[in-house]
């Protein structure tokens, strides 16, 4: 079971998540509870550290921020030992849980969980400090980057064998779109593995991208569910799970957005082998990520290339090329920060024709404009002005029958 900031962000509220700990061990299952920080504690930790120094050390920026969870784990083991279950406390660093020793956004490379299954064996319930781990190397505290509790819970959940991870959060399921935008979004009961981690890269807040990148590698069964659903009468939430198990695909499942994107496009560049690897190398080198490419035919030689980069890493795109523009030899470049992308995902896509033909029509006769496309065989995304994002997100919810009764 995973808990997230919102969940644990008082004592009442951990109080309450460990009434839903007890639901599950009274109905004979052994649990591990992981854990986040205090809804805002993170933030608070962050600023401290660039209060005391812009350029802060990241190995102790890891040391301090990781405290938030150790504060929440520990409350959380009194709390359920003071209703009378057998629990304590684990540190990322006593599981232990190893990564590797990238400081501030570290990836998992293994769990030993033989510890957290002998208190199993005990009868107690194992409460880990998620979003946290240790470099066995340097014996230094590392952290997984934002988000990285559900990474954490899920990684466990496949180190110990478990039969399902449980992540509770403030929504109960995942919807066919954001409820905020689309009122008539409905909650899933099922979505696939693949769908989810299209979703979850393409702009879904509800789960860290990795986070389904390890459920779906180790096929751990997980359900995405209410902290605020009453304790004693839980609802359902969303499994995600293997294609297979899903016995009805629809064509479409769900409707992703972002409004994080930022569009640059470079004028008549030089058409010849090699050119597209020195625009994208530098950009890469410089941890830039590129979303959607559109090069046009090239005239006289030369072509233009429009691609789009993550409004947080615009400007130092932009001058990245700048600075390689005489290398590169193109003769102009213009920019655009007001962009979003919508996208549709549905394993169902495979086998259906002219589902983004239908998407293009509907939004033309919107008056929408599409700037880029690009699509795979479980999605399509398209890059259109930020001040049409709302009303993309309806027209494609609507046109494909995602709209609740």
């Amino acid at each position: 079971m995973k808990f997230g900031g919102t969940s644990v962000a008082n004592v009442e509220r951990i109080r309450n998540v460990a009434r839903h700990v007890k639901r599950e061990v009274d109905a004979g299952h052994q649990v591990a509870v992981v854990v986040s920080a205090m809804s805002g504690k993170t933030n608070e930790l962050v600023a401290w550290c660039k209060e005391t120094s812009p350029l802060y050390d990241q190995r102790e920026y890891d040391a301090v921020v990781a405290s938030g969870e150790q504060v929440t784990a520990g409350l959380l083991a009194i709390a359920l030992q003071e209703m009378g279950l057998p629990a304590r406390s684990w540190l990322g660093w006593q599981a232990p849980v190893l990564t590797n020793d990238t400081h501030g956004s570290a990836r998992i490379e293994s769990i030993d969980g033989a510890g957290i299954i002998e208190g199993f064996k005990r009868g107690e319930v194992a409460v880990v400090a998620g979003f946290q781990g240790l470099h066995k190397e340097t014996g230094r505290i590392t952290t997984l980057g934002r988000g990285g509790s559900d990474t954490s819970a899920v990684a466990l959940a496949a180190a110990v064998k478990a039969d399902r991870c449980d992540i509770y959060t403030d929504v109960d399921g995942v919807y066919s779109t954001d409820p905020r935008v689309v009122p008539k979004a409905r909650r899933m009961e099922r979505i696939a593995f693949e769908e989810m981690l299209e979703m979850a890269s393409l702009g879904a807040k509800v789960l860290q991208v990795r986070s389904v990148e390890v459920a779906m590698v180790h096929k751990v069964p997980t359900y995405v569910r209410s902290s605020f659903d009453d304790p004693a009468n839980p609802g359902a939430g969303t499994l995600i799970c293997n294609e297979e198990d899903i016995v009805e695909a629809q064509v479409v499942t769900g409707i992703a957005f972002s409004r994080d994107e930022a569009q640059i496009t470079l004028r008549r560049v030089a058409d010849k082998p090699g050119v597209a690897a020195a625009v994208f190398m530098p950009l890469a080198d410089a941890g830039i990520n590129v979303d959607m490419i559109v090069q046009v035919v090239s005239e006289d030689g030369n072509t233009d290339m429009t691609f789009t980069v993550g409004s947080a890493d615009y400007e130092r795109a932009f001058a990245l090329l700048e600075k390689i523009k005489d290398d590169l030899g193109f003769s102009s470049m213009a920019g655009a920060k007001d962009v979003a992308k919508v996208s549709a995902i549905g394993i169902g896509m495979r086998s259906h024709a002219g589902v983004a033909a239908r998407a293009f029509h509907a939004l033309s006769e919107k008056g929408v404009n599409i700037r880029a496309i690009t699509t795979s065989e479980i999605k399509f995304s398209v890059l259109i002005d930020e001040a049409y994002t709302e009303l993309a997100v309806r027209t494609l919810h609507t046109l494909y029958g995602l709209d609740a009764a």
